[in-house]
């Protein structure tokens, strides 16, 4: 796993071990930030369920000017910290070793919203609906922003109370489902 262009092009990137990441692969990654390029640069940027911090790092890379890192894995938290370190990207991130949901209740109370917020979250558990509508819920989506969603092709999406899907692009066993905010609201 590499990072594939900007600043910190060609760094090998540390990966957690054991079974609870799955890393996106290089292909995946290229096309989603061949999708993403027009709206990286200086961009707030947050990537759900880190793993390794692989996503956010290319994020930086390629001129995001600030993102923050969710994994509630001691193990990934620690190799996020050393990741950014080595891509000289740690004065432009923040780390935050929580539950998902937690996070994002705590960065909406906080005030934080995003351009771009990246998910991947592990494929049987069941988080993308839940996640997607903490994310409404919480305001944490900038009106302009958009999420991405990588998830399981063999995984149907329910939609979601306030968002709308915009974008997919569907690979042999993965999904990247582009969302923005619309569709149907409380208050509508």
């Amino acid at each position: 796993m590499r990072v594939i262009s900007g600043s910190a092009r060609g760094l090998k990137l540390l990966s957690p071990e054991g079974l609870h990441t799955r890393p996106t692969t290089d292909r995946i990654k290229e096309t989603l930030f061949n999708i993403m390029q027009p709206d990286i640069y200086l961009s707030d940027f947050l990537d759900l369920f880190s793993g390794s911090g692989a996503i956010g790092i290319e994020a930086l890379s390629r001129g995001a000017e600030f993102c923050v890192f969710v994994d509630n894995a001691l193990s990934s938290t620690k190799i996020i910290t050393r990741n950014i370190e080595a891509a000289h990207v740690a004065d432009r991130s923040r780390i935050i070793k929580s539950d998902v949901f937690a996070a994002i209740s705590d960065l909406g109370k906080a005030g934080e919203a995003f351009d771009i917020i990246f998910m991947d979250p592990p494929y049987a558990e069941g988080f993308n609906e839940p996640v997607l509508k903490k994310i409404v819920e919480s305001e944490i989506l900038k009106p302009d922003g958009y999420i991405v969603l990588e998830r399981s092709s063999d995984v149907k999406l329910s939609p979601i109370n306030g968002l709308e899907i915009f974008r997919e692009k569907i690979f042999k066993n993965t999904t990247l489902t582009f969302l923005k905010l619309g569709g149907i609201r409380k208050n509508d």
